[in-house]
């Protein structure tokens, strides 16, 4: 087996399993580096100017930002496809992944993960109440009744699995960390999708990785990974105290 990628980004993050679900379903091989934006070293900002996962390195091609090493990988792997095929489809897709990375990212991720999770454990700071309640009881029921609207009665988005139903899913998921369920009486639809995303093989690949990744410190967290047989790589950027990016995570 030959390994033709090497990603650098965690496992928990959205932006990195969104990459690595392309990369299951496309059946390529990588290594992965799976370090948390906030303690890559000087070598990682370098890589990444900004400071925000994942990265991908293709030889010596550095590619940044997850939606376009997907539409990179789809590219070079057109089999199968992750875009849909009508060009309006193939643009709607486009915005859905987009909707995700940039509001989904603010509210899911910004708005709960962040503040009930990383802020605490990894920099030792207190969440910020009235912002999860803002995130969870206002902004999110919001971004729900848009998606339920964009929503199919059965199925994927465009009929097959597409970079919009993945990054739809991969932003829940996070969601699920912090014990939030879309309520499955008032956004169906959008309930029925993430259930049958999730049921993917390349997400349940990821899951046990995800979840005891989240149950493990950072520093144990390389060693642990590959007990489980995940392809980590031997050399790590993620060397440095930890400190926050220029950007928040992409």
């Amino acid at each position: 087996m030959t390994t033709d990628y090497h990603i650098i980004g965690n496992y928990i993050s959205p932006y990195v399993r969104k990459v690595l679900v392309c990369m299951e379903l496309k059946s390529l091989h990588y290594t992965i580096d799976p370090i948390a934006p906030f303690v890559g070293n000087e070598r990682f900002s370098e890589l990444s100017p900004l400071r925000r996962i994942p990265v991908l390195i293709d030889g010596e091609r550095v590619i940044n930002d997850s939606s376009v090493i997907c539409q990179y990988l789809d590219e070079l792997h057109p089999r199968p496809s992750l875009y849909p095929a009508d060009i309006g489809d193939r643009a709607q897709a486009r915005w859905l992944e987009e909707y995700c990375d940039s509001w989904l990212g603010d509210v899911v991720i910004w708005g709960m993960f962040y503040q009930k999770g990383v802020k605490r454990y990894l920099f030792g700071e207190e969440p910020d109440e009235a912002v999860i309640a803002r995130a969870r009881d206002e902004q999110l029921p919001v971004a729900l009744d848009y998606l339920e609207s964009q929503m199919p009665a059965e199925g994927f988005l465009f009929g097959e699995i597409s970079v919009a139903d993945i990054s739809i899913a991969s932003f829940f998921r996070n969601a699920a960390f912090v014990r939030y369920a879309v309520d499955a009486q008032r956004w169906p639809r959008t309930a029925a999708l993430l259930e049958r995303t999730w049921a993917l093989p390349a997400f349940g690949k990821l899951g046990e990785l995800e979840e005891r990744s989240l149950r493990t410190p950072l520093p144990e967290q390389r060693k642990m990974l590959r007990e489980l047989g995940a392809p980590v790589s031997a050399e790590t950027l993620g060397t440095s105290p930890p400190r926050r990016g220029v950007m928040r995570l992409e």
